[in-house]
């Protein structure tokens, strides 16, 4: 008897090199999930909910090869919906594998039965192959369309299928890795040449995009005298030993970063698909290279827009490139980030009181403890901001949230994946309370598969970027206090070591039993929430309507937190 289409679904997944799979098994997966048991070369990570798994392949994609996730039926599908999002919105490969109602049932409204063109708008290629001699095919080009194309592949099919008997004569090829070089023609480049060699002032804007070219990116600021900024994605790649580091703009960000991509009269924006036209200056000549050239100039309006791979573009582009003399523009730059750095340490040194953590000082911490070549991951929120803020780069680390797409609830699910990944590796994740609460079921994942996780939890009792931005508009924050449960104990009765810390002297003891544990752990960490996260350029308007939003708290009857917000803000004005 000859293999059936399960059998070989597993054959053409290990020939792949995917490790694991991250699902919730179920009826339409049973048979495909009993030919993984019987092969024993892949792994099926039993998550409590699909989107922890969508999640888990992300990360395990970001840090190398193709992540792997799988629903059964509608319900699994739905759950997967988001991880994918993020996943396709961050360029990692990811397949879906989406198992559903027998083939019978088509189109009856069957019991589970859910459209699957919900997954084309979170993936390059989505079918439902229905016989043996179409899924072989289609499979290797879900494979094909995520790697090639950095993005999500779903390949859906009836559970029945995975009980026939595969089709050996139907095409089956493998994944392939093509490698090809793109940069701009030599015309484009003699032209781009002429353009920095008759500009002044030139601020380079880095995204993830230079990953491969951290060299020559940091080459061509040495000859341009050219602050570099850079994206949250490439901070990691590109802050550490780098002279000519300037910092993050955007939200995140800070002044020296604003001034390196507004403040001169040119700027090379080189890998990167910076999402806040609020923060780039269309007056400033802009010259953006990516090799998407989708990309180009949906943002801001360019004085050139060019398709390339950045390392291959900038080796063409240097030999070209007369070195520039004039640094007073990287020096102001310099200048700005020199304050910018100290005005961090500053903060970062006052530990705060009782149940009122700064959560400055906890960030601060965790980066001095970590390991060399810790992997991070950050929810969206306020603890991205500290992670960006306080994280540093050693050209080992890595850091991964939800920075393209913007969801609560990543940091955990992300370091399930990156653990099983890179067990070599310490995985520290900078959970939010309304992140690690939304999911927080995997928790019992974590515990069930001994995963040595450090959850930080920084609990500040808030949806606090939720409710900054409702301040930020002028409006009382309404509906984003959180009463919450004791992560730590939580995490006891899932079989998680866990800590509470309120008193900020007694933090550094507690991090390094929690981060020294051999296994899971979890620091519940009570953190002031009215510590102020403002952009690097804050309006007169914007600060008027943040006092419009205290006074609308006040005539509520909220004196005692507009209070508290006053006595630790008045410590950052200076800053602005």
């Amino acid at each position: 008897m000859g293999r059936t289409v399960a059998e070989q679904l597993v054959e053409m997944l290990k020939a792949a090199g995917i490790r694991r799979i991250y699902g919730v098994t179920g009826d339409s997966l049973n048979f495909f999930n009993d030919a993984l048991r019987r092969d024993g070369n892949i792994d099926w990570i039993h998550v409590r909910h699909e989107e922890v798994g969508a999640y888990a392949a992300m990360a395990e994609s970001v840090l190398g090869g193709i992540g792997c996730c799988a629903g059964s039926s509608g319900p699994g599908h739905v759950h997967l919906i988001n991880g994918l999002y993020d996943a396709h919105r961050w360029g990692a490969p990811v397949l879906a594998l989406a198992s559903t109602i027998t083939s019978e049932d088509y189109g009856t409204e069957s019991f589970q039965s859910t459209d699957l063109r919900m997954f084309d708008g979170c993936s390059y290629y989505n079918e439902v192959a229905t016989t043996p001699q179409q899924l072989p095919r289609m499979l290797q080009q879900a494979l094909q369309h995520a790697w090639n194309r950095k993005g999500v592949g779903v390949c859906a099919f009836p559970g029945d299928l995975m009980t026939c008997n595969a089709d050996d004569d139907a095409l089956c090829a493998d994944l392939y890795r093509p490698q090809p070089v793109i940069t701009p023609s030599d015309p484009e480049i003699q032209l781009l040449a002429e353009l920095i060699n008759s500009s002044q002032d030139i601020g380079i804007y880095a995204g993830v995009g230079c990953a491969d070219a951290r060299s020559e990116v940091i080459e061509l600021a040495r000859l341009l005298k050219a602050p570099m900024a850079y994206t949250l994605k490439a901070k990691m790649m590109l802050e550490y030993d780098n002279p000519y580091a300037v910092g993050l703009t955007g939200l995140l960000g800070n002044k020296a970063g604003a001034r390196a991509i507004t403040g001169g009269k040119l700027l090379l924006m080189l890998g990167s698909d910076f999402p806040w036209k609020e923060f780039l200056d269309s007056s400033v000549n802009i010259v953006q290279i990516d090799n998407k050239p989708e990309r180009l100039g949906r943002r801001v309006a360019l004085h050139m827009g060019l398709r390339g791979d950045i390392g291959p573009t900038l080796l063409k582009l240097l030999p070209l490139i007369n070195p520039k003399t004039d640094a007073g523009f990287l020096n102001a730059c310099q200048a700005d980030y020199a304050e910018v750095e100290e005005d961090l340490r500053v903060h970062a040194a006052d530990s705060g009181e009782e149940n009122l953590i700064k959560p400055e000082f906890v960030a601060a911490m965790i980066d001095r403890l970590a390991d060399v070549d810790a992997i991070f991951t950050a929810d969206t929120g306020m603890s991205t901001v500290w992670a960006a803020r306080y994280l540093h780069g050693t050209g080992k680390r890595t850091l991964m949230g939800s920075f393209s797409h913007g969801s609560m609830a990543n940091a955990m699910p992300q370091s399930i994946g990156a653990a099983l990944h890179s067990p070599e590796h310490q995985v520290i994740a900078f959970c939010g309370d309304g992140g690690i609460s939304m999911l927080m079921g995997d928790l019992m994942t974590i515990a069930q598969y001994k995963l040595p996780i450090k959850l930080i939890v920084f609990n500040n009792r808030s949806l606090g970027m939720v409710e900054l931005e409702m301040q930020v508009a002028g409006l009382p924050d309404w509906q984003t206090k959180m009463i919450n449960p004791d992560f730590a104990r939580v995490a006891e009765a899932c079989g998680i070591r866990g800590y509470s810390v309120t008193n900020p002297d007694k933090l550094e003891n507690i991090l390094q039993e929690a981060l020294l544990h051999n296994g899971p752990a979890l620091v519940n960490v009570f953190t002031n929430p009215h510590v102020p996260t403002l952009p690097p350029h804050t309006s007169v308007g914007v600060m008027s309507r943040y006092i419009q939003s205290q006074a609308k708290l006040a005539l509520g009857g909220r004196m005692d937190e507009v209070w508290d917000a006053f006595r630790t803000n008045i410590k950052y004005i200076r800053d602005l």
